[in-house]
């Protein structure tokens, strides 16, 4: 029986550093993917910064309605004595801003902006959210089945999103929401204006997603887990959605982030043309359209509200373009 080898003083000298710096200290912890991409991000202060604005952008909205009740704000109330009668425009330098009207006046009508401002807010924002939930789920679903199966499946739904992507949406949707106006499903006003801008924004643009998750689906078919659950005697449902599209819910968050500023524009387009949100609710495009006629002797009107567009858009594309590079492992 060998005696057992004692390491001496020179020995243990010799090991390597690695080894005698975790030497008297706790297991070293792994990191989920989500922790790995929320290390990434946080070092995105640009990301960060569109981030926080989102955030802000969406409490705004949400809580457009309590703050209006709790100050008593009227975004359609009148304030004709702001307006002087022989010019139809505020009273005052800069569009009538004052410590009651801190953004202006409206022309014309003397109706507070900022109040207009908030209430439009939240418009746009259901609009944008709701047309991009419905645009992913028909994109993921439908992205993957072409994916997976391949084939004549595959076939059929690649020209469906070829077809779709042929239309001329913005005109297809001028007619439609034109033709709406009245009312139709049991629906008039706001709901309805609402309700047909997210179906046209939403059904007519999901095969940019789809065209997304089928490519990454071509490639994620391929892989072991695949196998093993096929081996296993999964069934194609439970691959589709128990396997292949939990691994897809990265490019889905992106594609996301960058899409809602895509429907922000496309309902202010919409409604600046007159056949999206129609007044007298407020909108950030109906207001711009609005202000086309008063932006040469009252700019301040048409700048709020392009302000208002510009500042969302961009932190949602900033938001975007930091989870993009943060969920990819091959960015640096």
């Amino acid at each position: 029986m060998t005696a057992p080898i004692e390491t001496t003083g020179a020995q243990a000298e010799a090991q390597p550093e690695a080894v005698l710096a975790g030497a008297g200290k706790g297991q070293i912890e792994g990191r989920s993917l989500g922790q790995i991409a929320w290390s990434r991000f946080k070092r995105d202060r640009v990301a960060v910064a569109g981030g926080v604005i989102v955030i802000l952008l969406i409490l705004i909205a949400v809580l457009a309605r309590p703050i209006q009740a709790i100050f008593d704000l009227d975004p359609n109330a009148l304030h004709q004595d702001l307006i002087d009668p022989n010019t139809s425009l505020p009273k005052g330098a800069w569009g009538g801003m004052s410590w009651d009207h801190p953004l202006g006046v409206e022309p014309k009508f003397g109706r507070d902006i900022a109040t207009r401002i908030l209430e439009g807010s939240w418009v746009s924002l259901v609009v944008a959210f709701g047309a991009t939930i419905l645009s992913n789920t028909i994109g993921a679903v439908l992205g993957v089945v072409a994916g997976y199966y391949g084939g004549r499946v595959d076939t059929i739904i690649s020209r469906l999103m070829d077809t779709f992507l042929a239309f001329p949406l913005l005109l297809f949707a001028i007619a439609i929401s034109a033709t709406l106006q009245g009312g139709a499903f049991g629906l008039e006003g706001l709901p309805l204006h609402i309700s047909v801008l997210i179906f046209i924004i939403g059904f007519f643009n999901w095969p940019y997603l789809g065209r997304i998750v089928r490519g990454q689906t071509l490639a994620l078919r391929e892989r072991e887990f695949v196998d093993a659950s096929r081996g296993m005697g999964a069934k194609g449902p439970y691959i589709l959605f128990r396997e292949l599209l939990p691994n897809l819910v990265g490019p889905i968050i992106v594609y996301s982030t960058l899409l809602i500023p895509t429907n922000i524009l496309f309902e202010a387009s919409l409604s600046f043309l007159g056949v999206g949100i129609q007044p007298p609710q407020a909108s950030w495009g109906g207001m711009i359209n609005q202000a086309v006629d008063y932006y040469q002797v009252d700019p301040q009107f048409m700048i709020v509200p392009g302000l208002a567009i510009f500042v969302t858009v961009l932190a949602f594309n900033l938001l975007g373009d930091g989870l993009r590079d943060a969920l990819d492992p091959r960015s640096r």
